[in-house]
C-alpha cells in the first residue's frame, strides 16, 4: 500500500539556455514580458504515492494506493492511469467540487527543473478517509510525503506497525516531518518501526539536525530503524543495514533527461527488492537502477522498470558498491 499524494504534471520543457548561474545558485531566467519559445509539453502523472504504486505494480507487486483526487479531469486521468498500470484503487477517496493535485514543471536539458504546485486534495487525507483495515492486512506499507494536514493517519500507521504480525515498513519524509526532526516523538514511533528509510542528503540533514551525512546516518541508526539510505545525486547513495555501510555510485544507463521521480524510482526499486529477499547490496542495486531509467526519460513514470527489465539489468550492470563494516 502506498500512501500519499497523486498529482498530475504538465512538463515544460525550456532550452538550456534560460538556466543562468549567480553566485554558485543556478535559477530559471524567464525575462518579464517576453514571450519565451519551449521545446515541448508533456502531459504525466505523478506524486509519490503514485509513483511508487505504479512503480511496485510494474514491478509485479500487487500495489494499491491509498490517496484522494477530485472528480476533476486531473483526477479522471490520475484514476484510468492507475487502472492501466494495475494498481488496486478501491482505496481511492474521490471528492467533488476540489481541485486534485497539479504541477507545472519547467524543464531543460541538463536535468535542471522546478516545479510550481498546487497540493490541491493531497491535503484531503484524514483518519476518516484512511483505510486502516486494509493496512492492517497488507505487507509492506510505503508512506510517500503527506501534507501537514494529513498527519493525524501517522498515528494509525505507529499502531498498525505496532501488531503482531504487522506490515513491512518503507519511509519517505516529507518537508513538515522533515523540519520537525528526529526529536517529535511521533517521528520517533515511526522511525522504531520503520524497516527502511529513505531521504536525499539535504532532508538527511535537517531531519537529523547534522552536519555531515556520516553524522546523520549515525543520529538515524541509534533511533531504531533497520535499514537507510541517503541519496546524493551524481554522487550516489550511502546505506546502511546495521551491520555495514555501503557506498553506491549512479548507474550509467544514459543521459539524465529529466530527474522528477528519481528519488520514488529509488525507494520503488530498493522495496521491491526487499521485499522479494534480496540482500542489502541487490536492493541497493536495483533502487539505482530504477532511479537511473526513470531520470533517462520525462515524467516520474514512464521510465519506472518492469520486473523483467530490473531483473536483467541486474544481471548485467555492474556497480562498484564499497562496503565497509560499522
Amino acid at each position: 500500500m502506498s500512501i500519499g499524494g497523486a498529482t498530475y504534471d504538465l512538463f515544460v520543457r525550456v532550452n538550456h539556455e534560460v538556466v543562468q548561474t549567480h553566485e554558485g545558485n543556478q535559477a530559471f531566467t524567464l525575462p518579464l514580458g517576453e514571450k519565451v519559445r519551449v521545446q515541448e509539453v508533456v502531459e504525466t502523472c505523478g506524486g509519490g504515492a503514485s509513483n511508487t504504486a505504479v512503480g511496485l505494480a510494474r514491478l509485479g507487486c500487487a500495489a494499491s494506493f491509498e490517496g484522494v483526487i477530485s472528480s476533476d479531469q486531473w483526477g479522471e486521468k490520475l484514476l484510468a492511469n492507475f487502472r492501466k498500470e494495475g494498481v488496486d484503487t478501491q482505496d481511492v477517496t474521490v471528492v467533488e467540487g476540489e481541485v486534485s493535485s497539479f504541477s507545472i514543471i519547467l524543464s531543460a536539458s541538463g536535468g535542471e527543473r522546478v516545479i510550481l504546485y498546487e497540493p490541491g486534495t493531497n491535503a484531503h487525507l484524514h483518519k476518516a478517509n484512511f483505510d486502516r483495515e486494509t493496512a492492517l492486512h497488507t505487507d509492506w506499507i510505503y508512506l510517500n510525503h503527506i501534507q501537514e494536514g494529513s498527519s493525524m493517519i501517522q498515528d494509525d500507521i505507529v499502531e498498525i506497525l505496532a501488531g503482531d504480525p504487522s506490515p513491512n515498513f518503507t519511509w519517505n519524509p516529507g518537508g513538515y516531518q522533515v523540519d520537525a526532526g528526529i526529536e517529535s516523538p511521533v517521528n520517533l514511533r515511526l522511525l522504531k518501526a520503520t524497516d527502511f528509510l529513505l531521504l536525499n542528503r539535504e532532508e538527511a540533514l535537517r531531519f537529523a539536525r547534522a552536519d555531515s551525512v556520516e553524522k546523520a546516518m549515525n543520529t538515524l541508526r541509534q533511533s531504531g530503524v533497520k535499514a537507510i539510505v541517503i541519496t546524493d545525486g551524481k554522487n550516489g547513495a550511502i546505506g546502511t543495514d546495521g551491520t555495514h555501510r555501503y557506498r553506491c555510485p549512479v548507474a550509467a544507463l544514459g543521459p539524465i533527461v529529466d530527474t522528477t521521480g528519481a528519488g520514488d524510482a529509488f525507494g520503488t526499486g530498493m522495496t521491491w527488492a526487499l521485499l522479494t529477499g534480496k540482500d542489502f547490496p541487490t536492493a541497493l542495486k536495483a533502487g539505482t537502477i530504477n532511479a537511473a531509467s526513470v531520470a533517462g526519460a520525462i515524467g516520474a513514470e514512464k521510465g519506472l522498470l518492469t520486473e523483467t527489465q530490473m531483473k536483467e539489468l541486474l544481471d548485467r550492470t555492474d556497480l562498484a558498491i564499497e562496503v565497509t563494516p560499522l
